[in-house]
């Protein structure tokens, strides 16, 4: 007769079939797929901007020239003259004169110098020379240069001795005579030498006497 089985084979048996079917569950919870992950939601699409269609060029037609009439002598009327300027004279001014002058003379001899004063028209005498002066200017306020200018005569006349013919006067100097330039027009004489100090007004009243030019004693 058949035996029975143990209780004991039973049990293992009973185990080893729950342990089986523990891992068949477990195979069949792995072999299943994963759930799909979440969709993600559409993203928003910047609005494209209308395209515009440019419009054809508009071709403009050359205007034809028009004959312009030419136009005749007639009707061509001629410019009114400018009015007249008044024009302005110009102001002249002239130099002021004066009724001295003071001259300085030298003696290059002796160096004997003397500065004196002479009245014009009225000749004043220094040693051997006879000074004369015609007109004395000081410059008008125009002129770049404040000066004094002077014309002026100068006779080479020794003094007569008594019993002796009197000696002929030579003429030693003619012209104008610049203080600011004494070197300008010189008086060429081997012995003497003069030049142009200023040119004055007379002292109202009484004319003074002349100075001692005249009173020089003669060479």
């Amino acid at each position: 007769m058949p035996t029975r089985p143990s209780a004991t084979k039973v049990l293992k048996r009973a185990a080893w079939l729950a342990s089986l079917a523990g891992l068949t569950l477990a195979g069949v919870a792995v072999a299943q797929p994963a759930p799909p992950p979440p969709a993600a939601p559409p993203q928003e699409t910047a609005p494209k901007a209308p395209v515009t269609e440019e419009a054809p060029p508009v071709t403009v037609p050359t205007p034809t020239p028009t004959a312009v009439p030419p136009i005749s002598e007639k009707e061509v009327t001629a410019a009114p003259p400018p009015p007249p300027t008044e024009t302005k004279p110009a102001v002249i001014v002239r130099r002021a004169r004066y009724d001295i002058a003071i001259l300085e003379a030298l003696d290059k001899v002796t160096a004997e110098s003397l500065r004196f004063e002479a009245p014009v028209g009225r000749p004043i005498r220094f040693k051997s020379l006879v000074f004369t002066v015609k007109a004395c200017e000081r410059s008008s306020p125009g002129e770049p240069i404040d000066d004094s200018i002077a014309y002026v005569t100068i006779d080479s006349q020794p003094r007569s001795q008594p019993g002796r013919p009197a000696l002929a006067t030579r003429q030693a100097f003619k012209g104008w005579m610049y203080a600011s330039s004494p070197g300008l027009h010189p008086l060429e004489h081997p012995v003497y030498d003069a030049w142009l100090i200023t040119c004055r007004a007379a002292a109202p009243g009484p004319v003074a006497a002349a100075p001692s030019a005249s009173a020089a004693p003669a060479r």
